[in-house]
């Protein structure tokens, strides 16, 4: 399912040609690769010949999501429901889901925007989302998928008026953010409009019945149209 339709929410990326897609990809890599020579040349230089690699993994998790996300869409792994709010496929009944990534960002939020705006936006197409995904599968279904997602925009008081509950972030999904870390900062830094340093330990992750954000969506369609500019 592809939800990418509206003229306004479009994301900038896909409606891009096939071509222009894989240019944009390459262009990406190439600057991570002259970022990394970079580092080597600074490396010889001062001889601090393990700079290169402190920096490779680094520079990794921020190119990943301009390589991994449009690839994984493309092969059917991840759902688009809006340019902001991602599904992994359904897995022993549970469902994954992200708030776009650092790549969806850049591709999708307006520059001009000003901090409030971007939240405001980005909180609205969540909640699209929400509505669409639950909206694609019957209600008897519903009962029995649950939803999962970690996220650093969401704080608990909204993610519980949404139907979600706060859940233990476990030791991989830990790791995995700490890992990310520079990715994140790049994400949360575009999504607030200026240099913002996110608390990883105010990163949460959420858990909701299927069932509860349909029987939510009266609310969230309001909070939506709440959201609108």
């Amino acid at each position: 399912m592809n939800c990418l339709n509206s003229p306004i929410e479009k994301h900038k990326f896909y409606i891009k040609s096939n071509k222009e897609q894989t240019l944009e990809i390459l262009k990406f890599s190439g600057l991570a690769l002259l970022i990394f020579l970079g580092f080597v040349l600074i490396g010889l230089f001062l001889e601090w010949y393990f700079l290169p690699l402190l920096a490779l993994p680094l520079i990794l998790s921020v190119l990943a999501p301009f390589i991994d996300t449009p690839q994984g869409k493309k092969q059917g792994k991840l759902i688009y429901y809006t340019p902001l709010f991602i599904t992994e496929k359904i897995k022993n009944e549970k469902i994954i889901i992200h708030g776009g990534t650092l790549f969806d960002y850049y591709y999708v939020l307006d520059r001009n925007w000003k901090e409030r705006q971007r939240i405001r936006f980005i909180l609205r197409q969540y909640i699209l989302g929400l509505l669409k995904l639950s909206e694609s599968f019957h209600a008897k279904n519903a009962e029995y998928i649950s939803l999962e997602g970690t996220s650093y925009i969401l704080n608990e008081r909204t993610a519980e008026k949404l139907g979600f509950h706060k859940k233990r972030t476990n030791f991989l999904q830990q790791f995995i953010l700490t890992y990310n870390y520079l990715q994140i900062l790049l994400a949360n830094s575009i999504a607030k409009g200026k240099l913002s340093f996110p608390d990883l330990a105010r990163v949460n992750t959420y858990t909701a019945p299927l069932s509860a954000i349909k029987q939510n969506k009266i609310f969230l369609k309001q909070l939506a149209d709440k959201l609108k500019d």
